[in-house]
């Protein structure tokens, strides 16, 4: 969106007619000049919400329903229980809220279909975005000692948080400051989404991934960027396009990579059979996350000081690790045995996930996010990604040696029964439907199946049908080329959108004709970044609680773009299937 757009979605904000009490009016009573009660739900609410910055945006938009007094002192009510109750009753305080909330009307993107047909790029367009991309990575990596991801929240919320999603949330997450948030922001994205600011926050955008706008964007490292950003400049080595001096700059910068996803950020916890086992945290201590103080002091205002490991993570950094060479003695721990005390069993999807916000899938043998620390603490309860158990399969694939699992008949089991909780998603349909997904987008569950149908398809023959024993793998990788060729490369994409569709057709042996549109997109969005990069930062994971919290950046951008041309560049020069 240009500037044109943003000054006339700003003017009609600051002037539209106030039709009814707005945020303000409900709560500057109960939080602006509040000392006692929870304390934190107080600061919370002029921190986030009754900022000097966000106020002329909100002070117009108000909601005719709370015209009606009973309505008005009802949500008060609830408001004031959250803030003094000692024990509060969130369903109770959530209930006029989520009334509310079911009022907003939220879509998911609906690209519009492409009819022409796209030129493919020659290699040397190709080779010359790779290394621009690797250059941008390598150079990020010096300048900063690591390589940057940014948070961005987006206060209109997610399209798929509905009222009975919303009070899931609110009585499934442990932690009090995380509900306080929860319910602020949600009250917030209400009187957002059904004004004139809704359109200058939430402005539309071309393709699926949302771009990250500016000028709001948290900086931060996390060992789960870091291990993607190791595979990414793996995968630039292997093109044998890097010059000599980056070809020992990336060495360097894998090197430290994995060493902060197996050692700064490793945290001891216990198994489901008491044993200690060493797993990867989210977010590593102060200072490693590399916050800058202002958002530091925030981010502690906010609620969000504690951080927990989890699968995801744990999954990721030992892939890596695996896949750079890493002998680090951490590797030998067989996951597992671990993961195995988080796989949700007997058809049931409680009391293991408290926020089942994707309770339409069935979770039966999928492993959950969050992983308790020593004290015992998972703040954010527990919820269920498929994408994540894409990511447990693939690091299995890649240590199933080293971990004995067709040895050891508990271990085959675990992956098998994610295996069969992945054939029921994609045999439904669900992995489609944005729903289905807690942190990721369909498209990005493509590209990761694709990612991990590769880890397979490397194992002997003989081992590939000892695991698979119905042939899922290939029934799955029918069904998700089937969306990447007829839904996502056959509507308009952006720049992450065409990166992913590139990476699950190259490692699931899509047609090379159906790269073109996605290699066009790229080559024709290259220099979109500006200063910052050769691409803008998209949409690459996301938090729907305790609003849409995006993160991505131009970095993450230019890795994704890299390993998708990377694949297709192979295939280009092989000129037959992988």
């Amino acid at each position: 969106m240009g500037v044109t757009y943003f000054a006339g979605a700003a003017y009609r904000a600051l002037t539209a007619s106030k039709v009814g009490p707005s945020l303000y009016d409900l709560c500057d009573p109960l939080f602006h000049k509040q000392t006692g009660g929870d304390a934190h739900i107080v600061k919370f609410y002029k921190t986030a919400l009754g900022n000097p910055a966000l106020r002329p945006l909100l002070c117009r938009a108000g909601l005719p329903e709370l015209r009606d007094p009973a309505r008005f002192k009802a949500i008060q009510q609830a408001l004031r229980a959250a803030r003094d109750d000692a024990s509060p009753d969130w369903e109770a305080i959530g209930q006029p809220i989520a009334e509310l909330l079911d009022t907003v009307a939220l879509s998911h993107p609906e690209p519009k279909p492409v009819t022409a047909s796209a030129q493919a790029p020659s290699l040397g367009e190709i080779d010359d975005v790779i290394k621009a991309c690797g250059t941008h990575l390598l150079r990020s990596f010096d300048r900063n000692g690591f390589i940057p991801t940014y948070a961005a929240f987006n206060l209109i919320g997610d399209p798929d948080m509905h009222g009975r999603d919303f009070l899931m949330a609110l009585t499934g997450l442990n932690s009090r400051g995380y509900k306080n948030s929860t319910l602020l922001f949600t009250l917030a994205r209400i009187f957002i989404a059904r004004s004139p600011a809704g359109k200058l926050i939430n402005p539309p955008w071309t393709g699926i991934a949302e771009p990250m706008w500016e000028p709001v964007q948290i900086r931060h490292r996390s060992a789960y960027y870091d291990a993607f950003f190791t595979e990414a400049l793996l995968s630039f080595g292997e093109t044998g396009l890097p010059s000599p001096d980056q070809t020992t700059s990336s060495h360097r910068a894998i090197d430290a990579m994995v060493e902060f996803c197996l050692v700064t950020s490793r945290e001891e916890v216990r198994s489901h059979d008491g044993t200690s086992v060493n797993v990867i945290t989210a977010l590593a201590p102060p200072p490693h996350p590399r916050f800058s103080r202002l958002f530091a002091q925030i981010k502690q205002d906010l609620g969000f000081g504690i951080y927990v490991p989890d699968c995801d993570t744990t999954a990721c950094s030992f892939s890596a690790a695996t896949q750079a060479g890493s002998t680090d003695p951490i590797l030998d721990q067989p996951l597992l045995d671990f993961y195995a005390g988080y796989q949700v069993g007997n058809g049931s999807n409680e009391p293991m996930v408290t926020v089942p916000l994707n309770d339409h899938i069935d979770y039966d043998g999928a492993i959950v996010t969050w992983i308790d620390n020593l004290a015992g603490e998972r703040p954010y309860g527990n919820d269920l990604d498929p994408t994540l158990n894409l990511d447990v399969l693939e690091v299995s694939f890649r240590n199933l040696v080293r971990w004995k699992v067709m040895e050891t008949p508990t271990r085959l089991e675990t992956v098998q029964r994610i295996i069969g909780f992945q054939r029921r998603l994609v045999a439904s349909g669900a992995f489609a439907d944005p729903k289905s997904h807690i942190y990721y987008l369909p498209e990005l569950y493509s590209a990761y199946f694709g990612r991990c149908y590769a880890a397979f398809r490397e194992l002997p023959a003989e081992t590939q049908q000892a695991i698979d024993t119905d042939g899922t793998f290939d029934f799955i990788r029918l069904r998700v080329l089937a969306y990447v060729q007829d839904e996502l490369i056959a509507r308009e994409m952006n720049t992450f959108d065409a990166a992913l569709a590139l990476i699950a057709l190259g490692h699931l042996g899509g047609e090379l004709a159906h790269f073109a549109p996605a290699l066009r997109c790229i080559i024709t969005a290259t220099g979109e970044g500006g200063r910052k990069g050769p691409f803008k930062a998209y949409e690459w994971n996301k938090m729907k609680t305790p609003t849409r919290i995006l993160v991505g950046g131009p970095e993450v951008t230019s890795a994704f773009v890299l390993m998708g041309l990377a694949l297709a560049r192979r295939r280009m020069m092989n000129g037959h299937a992988a």
